[in-house]
């Protein structure tokens, strides 16, 4: 089989490499620290490259990527360690617009205009999509929200929110302007620097209805998960390109820790978990997708064994680095806590070990 990329997908790799570039640790520690936790002339440059629209179809002005063109394009956002919220703010909400038939308001987001966010986490709720606190009123056009959120990515910086909601016993999504009233926003920071928050809406009108019922956003958590997955790849192996580069400077007892046997059998652990992850997420990629329940499966296989690899690695960059590893001052530190969030988005291991155990 030959895993070479094609021109295409090489360009975008490249692109995304070219992009995060002047992104330092301090930029990086900068821009978290921002009122909103992003920048949004950074956002709109992100778009223009064409990396959001990856994730639509032709059809829906998009540029029609595969599984595995947005898994290469986030696995080089994780290798690069850049602060881009590609998955949460681009991509997830590409896949929810345009399989939910809403493609006049696609077109801003694929253009960076618009910046939108599943608010879908629910108190209680773990990790299930079904929306059970948040309740919809109305019918045909005219629908109202009463309710609360949990965990919303992007809370201060999202334009437009897409809210699930009980309506009549059935989680159907809406969308919900920023400015929209009755909406009210309590942010707070992620572990990995981003703004998230918790919203309230009191009779809060729905500017429209998506085409989306539950096993659509099941289907579109599993796309997640995989592109999750990915962006966990190329932290993996940013975490450990990192480390190796940090053992063979650092001396003690005046020579290099890399020369220390036991620090070189734990590195090769860490060598062989990155090649079998990476491994693992083509596998999952490049499983048909016109398969519903395969599909979902490998996903969810894929973000299980992903997650659990690349957070020992992560752990272990930390171990090798000392307490400093933790910090803001080090990249290892940022990368640490975005695997952290990633490992969780969409179910944790267990959650997402648990689902593959019982569809298998």
């Amino acid at each position: 089989m030959n895993f070479d990329l094609s021109e295409e997908q090489q360009m975008f790799v490249t692109s995304v490499e070219r992009f995060a570039a002047p992104i330092d640790v301090e930029a990086r520690r900068k821009l978290r620290l921002s009122t909103t936790g992003y920048d949004r002339a950074r956002w709109q440059q992100l778009a223009e490259m064409g990396l959001i629209a990856l994730a639509a179809g032709e059809d829906a002005g998009g540029l029609g990527g595969s599984a595995v063109d947005l898994a290469l394009v986030l696995e080089a956002v994780g290798k690069a360690n850049a602060p881009d919220p590609l998955l949460e703010h681009g991509i997830l909400p590409a896949l929810l617009l345009e399989r939910g038939g809403a493609d006049d308001v696609l077109e801003g987001v694929l253009a960076g205009e618009t910046l939108a966010t599943l608010a879908w986490t629910e108190r209680g709720q773990r990790y299930s999509l079904k929306a059970k606190g948040m309740k919809a009123e109305g019918a045909g056009d005219s629908f109202t929200l009463t309710g609360e959120k949990t965990m919303v990515m992007g809370a201060l910086l999202a334009d437009l929110f897409i809210v699930t909601a009980d309506l009549r016993g059935e989680t159907a999504c809406f969308l919900v302007p920023r400015n929209a009233p009755g909406l009210e926003v309590r942010a707070y920071r992620l572990a990995d620097g981003s703004i998230a928050g918790e919203i309230k809406l009191t009779r809060t009108p729905a500017s429209a209805k998506l085409s989306l019922e539950i096993a659509g956003l099941l289907g579109i958590a599993a796309d997640l998960r995989l592109y999750a997955a990915a962006e966990m790849v190329g932290l993996g192996q940013r975490l450990l390109d990192d480390t190796l580069a940090y053992v063979k400077e650092r001396e003690q007892f005046g020579v290099a820790i890399g020369s220390f046997q036991a620090l070189q059998h734990r590195l090769v652990d860490c060598y062989a978990r990155q090649e079998q992850a990476r491994s693992m997420l083509y596998r999952a990629a490049l499983t048909d997708r016109t398969e519903t329940e395969k599909w979902q499966r490998a996903a969810a296989g894929a973000k299980a064994f992903i997650g659990e690899n690349i957070d020992a690695i992560a752990r272990e960059a930390v171990q090798m680095h000392g307490g400093m590893g933790i910090t803001d001052e080090l990249a290892i530190g940022h990368a640490m806590k975005r695997v952290l969030l990633l490992a969780r988005l969409f179910g944790d291991v267990d959650t997402a070990l648990a689902e593959y155990a019982l569809a298998a």
